[in-house]
């Protein structure tokens, strides 16, 4: 098994179904990832099919939440009947609404969420479970990652600790790496591409905490 104080703050170029394999049972607060969405897109090194996508889920998902103390995910719309049950699905809503659907424009994005709301169980009170949030992301050199300002937010709905240790095992241009800098968490990131495990590094050199 790894030693989890080892690789805090580091990003592991590998796949993510063989380093999870030696990460210890609920050994970080929070898994913050998002799938790749089986749309038929290439990526660096990985062939998002739907069938791809499928048997990642099947063996991704035991290790996620196996390891995590919880686990909030973004799948896209017509993945969400693929994963595990879920505890809960929040909603990022985008009020301008982004591309058409075969019911109208998308105006939101669920997110699943698997344990204990982190706020309940410290006796913190309720807390929304929709993020409201307008933004464009920097591309990065990656075709699709998540704004970083959505991304702390919905970073901070899943950890209400500094030094809280967060693992993302499909870390891509590092949003989440960057977005644990900025809020004072330790990351974990794992990521099979040599050139986005670069683009990433690259992020956290240039990012300047105030």
């Amino acid at each position: 098994m790894l030693d989890i104080e080892k690789i805090k703050n580091t990003i592991i170029q590998g796949d993510c179904l063989e380093v999870m394999k030696q990460i210890p049972d609920k050994s970080v607060d929070l898994v913050l990832t998002d799938f790749p969405y089986g749309v038929n897109y290439e990526y660096d090194t990985w062939v998002d099919t739907p069938e791809n996508l499928t048997e990642l889920i099947k063996k991704a998902m035991p290790e996620i939440l196996r390891i995590g103390k919880r686990v909030i995910l973004t799948c896209g719309h017509t993945n969400i009947w693929k994963y595990p049950e879920a505890n809960w699905i929040m909603a990022w809503v985008n009020p301008a609404g982004a591309n058409r659907n075969s019911w109208g424009f998308t105006c939101w994005q669920p997110i699943l969420c698997y344990g204990k709301d982190v706020y309940l169980a410290n006796g913190l009170g309720a807390r929304q479970d929709i993020i409201i949030h307008n933004e464009t992301s920097e591309k990065w050199g990656h075709s699709c990652p998540k704004p970083i300002e959505f991304w702390k937010k919905l970073l901070l709905r899943g950890s209400i600790k500094e030094n809280d240790t967060i693992l993302d095992p499909f870390l891509g241009s590092g949003t989440t790496a960057v977005a644990c800098k900025q809020l004072k968490r330790n990351f974990i990131g794992i990521e099979i591409s040599e050139k986005y495990c670069e683009i990433a590094r690259q992020r956290l050199r240039q990012e300047v905490l105030l």
